[in-house]
């Protein structure tokens, strides 16, 4: 029997303590809208997905008992939507996120990557092919 290849991972959630700076951190870097919804004690925004299957999506979580902020964990690759990191991560200061690492080449046939810390004292990463 064959079974579909699928990434593995299926979402992911970065936790928040500011929902509304940290919609604006990311909807500012990425360029696009996050709406945030209420679900008992958690609050939580989503990031845009496509049906194409490729990747996965995830939302930005808030509840205070669950999800706490981290510099040091589990690090989430951002995709550039531009094509170029260097697009994103230029609006990353301005958005009151900081940069930890600079534009660096992983190989040819990887690409690009950077670290960055967002609103939130999250660690995440961008990944572009230039």
């Amino acid at each position: 029997m064959s079974q579909e290849k699928n990434n593995v991972v299926g979402w992911f959630e970065i936790p928040v303590t500011d929902m509304p700076r940290a919609i604006k951190f990311y909807s500012t870097v990425f360029g696009f809208e996050l709406e945030s919804q209420q679900f008992g004690n958690e609050e939580m925004a989503w990031f845009p997905w496509s049906d194409n299957g490729m990747g996965a999506s995830g939302s930005l979580v808030k509840n205070e008992d669950l999800y706490k902020p981290s510099a040091d964990g589990t690090i989430v690759y951002f995709s550039s939507p531009s094509g170029d990191l260097a697009n994103e991560l230029a609006k990353v200061e301005a958005a009151g996120g900081k940069l930890l690492k600079e534009k660096t080449i992983i190989t040819e046939e990887i690409g690009y990557m950077c670290l960055v810390l967002d609103t939130e004292g999250n660690r995440i990463a961008f990944h572009s092919r230039q």
